[in-house]
């Protein structure tokens, strides 16, 4: 399993959808265009909504589009809001309100604390922005050097 949920990986998608079209948007075209189902979608853009990242408007014409400009919205602040925390495994995730008996003792919470710190630290150093004009544009995926 990754680190994020479909959940987030969709409101990434879905605000940079919305980012990257004028007026409002309908929930039917984000969907045709990323390839969501419109139900997920919909429990998606109300996590955005209650977060107060997007507007709605109903009706004929209406839609969903952002708040604020693409470049105003950082990644890690959407991720945060469709997941509830970016803790990298669990036991760092304080939003549930148990802590693991084993956290003082454990050999393995300090990799997973930094972990945390430098995604957290990335994800908030790129903004919506980088997602709907990408440097480079490629998806080589290349994690390590052999």
């Amino acid at each position: 399993m990754g680190m994020f949920s479909t959940k987030g990986i969709y409101a990434l998608r879905a605000m940079a959808d919305l980012a990257g079209h004028e007026g409002w948007v309908s929930l039917g075209d984000v969907s045709q265009r990323q390839n969501i189902s419109r139900k997920y979608l919909e429990q998606v853009i109300s996590l955005m909504h209650k977060a107060g990242y997007v507007q709605s408007q109903r009706g004929k014409g209406g839609g969903y589009k952002l708040t604020r400009d693409p470049k105003d919205y950082t990644l890690g602040e959407i991720l945060r809001a469709a997941e509830g925390s970016l803790a990298p495994v669990n036991c760092l995730d304080c939003s549930n309100g148990t802590i693991c008996p084993q956290v003082n003792t454990c050999s393995t919470v300090g990799v997973w604390r930094d972990l945390g710190r430098v995604t957290s630290s990335y994800l908030d150093s790129k903004t919506l922005a980088d997602l709907v004009h990408p440097e480079g544009g490629s998806c080589s995926v290349n994690f390590a050097d052999k």
